[in-house]
């Protein structure tokens, strides 16, 4: 069975990406309480696999996360593309109109903003997770209270379901990694399949530094679907650069990284990957 590290409590939206990314396998999910602490029990369990998010249609990048990942010895195996959708959940037996508080992380509660103009009466009280508050709901059997959170937790929790799809945005995605240590991983050149890559490179403050990295993915015919940077602590005005390539041709894919190499000041591959389409 495999073991798969989620940031959040059991019914959370990593936990619902982890079961459908790794569908038709035994899994059993390891909550941490926050991001950096999966990265540390990853580092000690080296036969777990872990999920991060690491950007969000709306909400944009998690940037702490690619730092996190920078500084691990983790690669990337693959990426999962989760629809997030949140329900109202609230006790058995409850109707909306017994619902008089509603409890949820903050982004979450932001992001169906317009279902919860349209019940002005309805207070709202943010928590530290939505599956958590659904958790809170069911465990302390609190009347009056609802969650908004994903299906996953409502059935989780036993938790009777009053609204579905409240979002504002219905185009709301999640991309999350899936992350394992070394020994888990592959010799990419043999994985059918592999077509993506997301790299972490400094250059030199120079004029034009970054424009010849992103000429030769050109000349390669690599194409680049992201790019974040952030500063270096301690170097002013240097940048640490994220970028994500995908490639039809996986000799030219190397070809271009033995070409940038030498232009930069540091280089990692965080891993190779096969798309989410």
């Amino acid at each position: 069975m495999k073991k798969v590290t989620i940031q959040g409590v059991t019914g959370c939206f990593h936990e619902a990406a982890a079961r459908n990314y790794f569908a038709g396998e035994e899994i059993e999910t390891v909550p941490c309480q926050t991001f950096k602490e999966l990265f540390n029990t990853m580092a000690c369990e080296s036969d777990y696999y872990g999920i991060v998010a690491i950007e969000n249609t709306i909400a944009g990048s998690l940037l702490q996360n690619y730092e996190l990942l920078r500084a691990s010895e983790l690669q990337i195996i693959g990426e999962y593309k989760l629809r997030i959708s949140h329900v109202l959940a609230a006790l058995k037996g409850q109707t909306i109109e017994d619902i008089t508080e509603v409890n949820s992380h903050p982004i979450a509660l932001a992001q169906c903003d317009n279902f919860l103009d349209a019940h002005p009466r309805l207070k709202i009280v943010e928590k530290d997770d939505t599956a958590g508050s659904a958790k809170e709901i069911a465990e302390k059997n609190l009347t009056g209270h609802a969650a908004i959170c994903a299906d996953i937790a409502a059935e989780y929790y036993g938790l009777n379901i009053l609204e579905r799809g409240i979002e504002t945005n219905k185009r709301n995605f999640t991309r999350f990694l899936i992350l394992a240590n070394a020994n888990k991983t592959e010799n990419s050149a043999n994985i059918p399949g592999i077509n993506k890559a997301s790299l972490v490179f400094s250059l030199p403050h120079a004029h034009g530094s970054l424009s010849k990295i992103l000429t030769i993915f050109s000349f390669y015919d690599i194409n680049l679907t992201k790019i974040e940077s952030m500063p270096i602590i301690g170097c002013e005005w240097e940048y640490r650069f994220y970028v994500d390539v995908t490639f039809d041709n996986y000799v030219r894919y190397r070809q271009s990284l033995t070409a940038i190499t030498p232009l930069t000041k540091s280089f990692r591959i965080l891993g190779e990957y096969k798309e989410f389409i």
